[in-house]
């Protein structure tokens, strides 16, 4: 039943930020015009660019943001407690995944639908662009070795929480 209250709770919490937070950031910080034309509608292709049910493109975003809360989250969770791994978990996805990942949405979408490389490369130049195109590799296989640090870290430090995985 804990377990249930809890979950239902970060679902509220979840909806309020969305309704709340996620409108402030929506109008005061990208400004955000409902009338504008988004690309899959302006670039319709029906190949790259297909307009999209909102709840197909929900799907896909929830399953791509899953980054250092779900990872790092349990691991936080066996060294001090669900109470921390809760908060970082909620507190993490709303106040940092959440806005990167709509901020990264919001220019692709004013750029015609492009990623965040050719966005650079158009706005810098293109030798920037393999440069930026670079880091953006080696950032994201820093954060991939982190993971497995802290994940070893945690096997190492307590063995008996391998378990919970072969369940």
């Amino acid at each position: 039943m804990t377990t249930l209250l809890i979950a239902l709770g970060a679902m509220v919490g979840y909806v309020v930020a969305y309704h709340t937070y996620g409108r402030w950031l929506a109008r005061k910080i990208f400004k955000l015009d409902p009338s504008a034309s988004v690309p899959s509608i302006e670039l319709n292709d029906d190949r790259d660019f297909v307009p999209t049910n909102k709840s197909v493109l929900f799907g896909h975003h929830f399953t791509s943001i899953a980054g250092t809360g779900p990872i790092v989250g349990p691991a936080i969770a066996v060294m001090w407690g669900w109470l921390p791994a809760l908060v970082w978990v909620l507190l993490g996805s709303i106040l940092v995944g959440a806005v990167h990942d709509f901020g990264a949405l919001v220019v692709s979408m004013r750029s015609r639908g492009q990623t965040v490389g050719d966005v650079a490369g158009r706005v810098l130049n293109k030798r920037v662009r393999l440069l930026f195109l670079l880091i953006l590799f080696m950032a994201l296989t820093i954060v991939l070795a982190i993971f497995g640090l802290v994940i070893a870290a945690v096997f190492k430090l307590y063995p008996a929480a391998i378990f919970g995985c072969w369940r």
